[in-house]
């Protein structure tokens, strides 16, 4: 579970931003809360809010540059290899200073800190720490690098790692346990709903999850009342939404199934155009009437489906993955071709603690003001991202900053400029 993440000279951000998912003392939806510690409870869900260009997305994207760094730097970074940080770009002076990201969070009952500083060309400092020792597991500071336990092993991995690199993910190829035991949430319980370019694109393959078929087709029945089923075929090897995939799936059916994935995230027709060439093909059983009155099924493709049905059914693993494992989705424009209630019916599997009972959580930007009536959210769960006029930096602030009254009207509130982050933009007045 993520308890805070603080991101530094990234992109809008010149200052440092932070996102805390630990609640406030609010009275409401404390049933929906995620028990951590006898004085802390955190949040399932936040959403940011934010004017076009205000650098709300640029929250989720440092998230996910972070994390695909943290978790292949041994792998994509080769001596010549420039870090893939984007400084911010409207003074003279930060693009020669570090960006920095720091984590947070818990996993098996322990609290983790891990984070580092970086520039394009090197890593400037990095640590890493467990809450249950008393000292930090490694600091760096350049290359030079500091241990509390096993020194002898870790000299050893230190002298490996490139000053691109980060220490961290080089000493899990080096069966390094502790850092193993941490590295487990980055790889195995963050999922994200769209990858970007700040690096080579990180394919996430869903394709081991065995439910992965049959939650598509769950939420496609959710989208679209209309829809009895789904059939899946790849390379003439047909699938059913309930079939159990194997772990040992075969290669080529795994691609298949990633192709699938990003098909859904498409233009109907190009995404269509692109499975049919990979000679995967996925169908929709729709009820029907003949012409005797009689009810029949009948299959359509997937590019005759509504692009809110498939915007649904492209999220549908990466929900259901965080849910099985306590794990974190991060969205960008949730409410992007989806009804208002197929938004909610995504929020409260995580604010529900009977569908979310391993303490999963949902961070995502959005524009639907209708969430801050509070009837699925609470008032700390509301963040706003905003860019200042003065000097073009973005800031990220929670509505639990400004003092609000129980019974004030929040969506009001923030439409009128109250809170910031709205456009400045005058509406004409229509008679």
């Amino acid at each position: 579970m993520l308890i805070e993440f603080r991101f530094k000279n990234y992109r809008s951000f010149r200052d440092e931003a932070i996102l805390s998912m630990e609640a406030t003392g609010l009275g409401s939806f404390k049933k929906s809360l995620i028990p951590w510690s006898s004085t802390t409870k955190l949040l399932p869900a936040i959403a940011i809010y934010g004017k076009n260009g205000g650098g709300k997305s640029n929250v989720i994207r440092a998230f996910w540059l972070a994390v695909q760094f943290i978790r292949n730097a041994q792998r994509t970074q080769h001596e010549s290899s420039t870090i893939p940080v984007n400084p911010f770009a409207l003074n003279d002076y930060s693009k020669d200073e570090p960006t920095s990201f720091d984590f947070v969070y818990t996993i098996n009952g322990i609290k983790y800190w891990y984070g580092f500083s970086a520039t394009r060309e090197k890593i400037i400092s990095e640590y890493h720490a467990p809450k249950k020792k008393q000292a930090q597991i490694f600091s760096r500071t350049g290359q030079t690098f500091s241990f509390t336990e096993d020194p002898a092993k870790r000299k050893m991995i230190g002298e490996m790692v490139a000053e691109n690199q980060l220490f961290f993910s080089v000493a899990c190829t080096m069966n390094d346990a502790p850092c193993i035991a941490a590295m487990r949430w980055f790889r195995d319980q963050i999922f994200f709903s769209r990858d970007y370019s700040d690096i080579p694109k990180q394919l996430l393959e869903y394709s081991e999850d065995k439910n992965m078929l049959k939650a598509i087709s769950d939420y496609a029945k959710a989208a679209d009342l209309g829809i009895q089923d789904m059939q899946f075929e790849f390379d003439s090897k047909e699938l059913k939404d309930d079939t159990a995939l194997p772990s040992n799936l075969p290669v080529g059916i795994k691609a298949a199934l990633v192709q699938f994935m990003h098909a859904l995230s498409e233009n109907s027709v190009a995404g269509e155009a692109r499975l049919k060439m990979g000679a995967v093909s996925a169908k929709a059983s729709h009820q029907g009437e003949n012409r005797d009155g009689q009810t029949s099924s009948y299959l359509l493709e997937l590019s005759d489906e509504s692009d809110g049905t498939r915007k649904l059914m492209a999220l549908a693993p990466a929900i259901e993955s965080a849910l099985q494992t306590g794990g974190i989705l991060l969205v960008d424009e949730l409410e992007r071709e989806l009804h208002p209630m197929l938004m909610n019916y995504i929020i409260a599997k995580f604010q529900s603690s009977e569908s979310n009972q391993n303490g999963a959580q949902i961070v995502f930007t959005t524009h639907n003001t209708e969430l801050m009536n509070l009837e699925l959210l609470r008032k700390d769960q509301l963040y706003f991202a905003d860019k200042r006029d003065k000097d073009g930096a973005s800031e990220l602030y929670s509505i639990s900053e400004f003092s609000t009254r129980t019974t004030e009207n929040i969506r009001k509130g923030y439409l009128v400029g109250k809170y910031g982050a709205t456009p400045d933009i005058e509406i004409e007045e229509v008679e």
